[in-house]
């Protein structure tokens, strides 16, 4: 009972904080306390502060050189204040994976929880961290240079970054759940393929809009105060929800991996 006392004012206090210093926006901070439970209900402590790490150090980023991103925000949906549609994209997995393991006890939901918070911590910190290169990106797609911030584009600094994401998230589990160090390489990898799937989906698949009135291709529905038009993509993949799908698919295939070769 103590303990779960500590877990409610854990999570209270962390979506409160967040909310105070604008890194959560009003339903953001709903949603976060809803997935800081469903993870504490499966995974526990080492669960949540798993996504605390997420949390906190792609909060960090965000806020690191923000005045040198402000042209990439142009080109966002959304900045770097989460909404519940956020929350849900990134933390909407790991809940998941979490109840399952509450349910079943089965060790491959943890992988999969792992999985799940790593290729948000990778894609994350490509995104914050990748605008800050010397050098433009270049579109995977078309192998041109294009402007920071293009869906489908990657640099070396963001590459490294994402990398260093999954595996600081593969890294801190695998103190927490006592993985071996194939295992840790392994999810440290998953992680990072979802970085790399939600870079294919935005250079294919991502919506992409046009402003018209200063011809900036963007994912917002709206700018220069009036709405933009549709450019190219499929219509439902936001941002959102390919981030979900990006760590949808390294979890299936992640787990499908460590059912066959590591947790026999």
């Amino acid at each position: 009972m103590l303990e779960w006392l500590f877990v409610i004012i854990f999570i209270l206090t962390g979506s409160l904080v967040g909310y105070r210093f604008h890194f959560l926006s009003k339903s953001g901070a709903i949603a976060a306390i809803v997935v800081g439970f469903s993870i504490a209900i499966g995974t526990k402590w080492e669960g949540l502060s798993l996504l605390a790490i997420f949390f906190i150090s792609s909060s960090l980023w965000s806020k690191y050189k923000k005045q040198q991103k402000e042209k990439v925000e142009e080109k966002l949906d959304k900045g770097s204040r989460r909404d519940w549609q956020q929350v849900v994209a990134n933390g909407g997995i790991p809940s998941i994976m979490s109840l399952a393991y509450a349910i079943t006890h089965d060790p491959l939901w943890v992988i999969g929880f792992t999985i799940a918070i790593a290729s948000s911590n990778s894609d994350t910190w490509a995104s914050e961290v990748g605008p800050l290169s010397k050098t433009r990106p270049v579109l995977i797609r078309s192998f041109r240079r294009v402007d920071r911030g293009t869906s489908g584009a990657v640099s070396l600094l963001g590459t490294v970054a994402s990398l260093c994401g999954s595996l600081l998230i593969a890294g801190v589990a695998a103190y927490f759940f006592e993985f071996s160090f194939n295992e840790l390489f392994m999810l440290t990898l998953f992680g990072f393929l979802g970085n790399i799937i939600d870079t294919l989906f935005g250079a294919y698949l991502q919506v992409v809009f046009q402003c018209e009135q200063c011809g900036l291709e963007t994912e917002k529905t709206r700018h220069c105060e009036r709405y933009t038009t549709y450019l190219k993509g499929i219509p439902i993949l936001n941002n959102e929800a390919v981030n979900f799908i990006s760590s949808l698919v390294a979890v299936f295939f992640g787990c499908l991996w460590f059912s066959m070769y590591s947790l026999q």
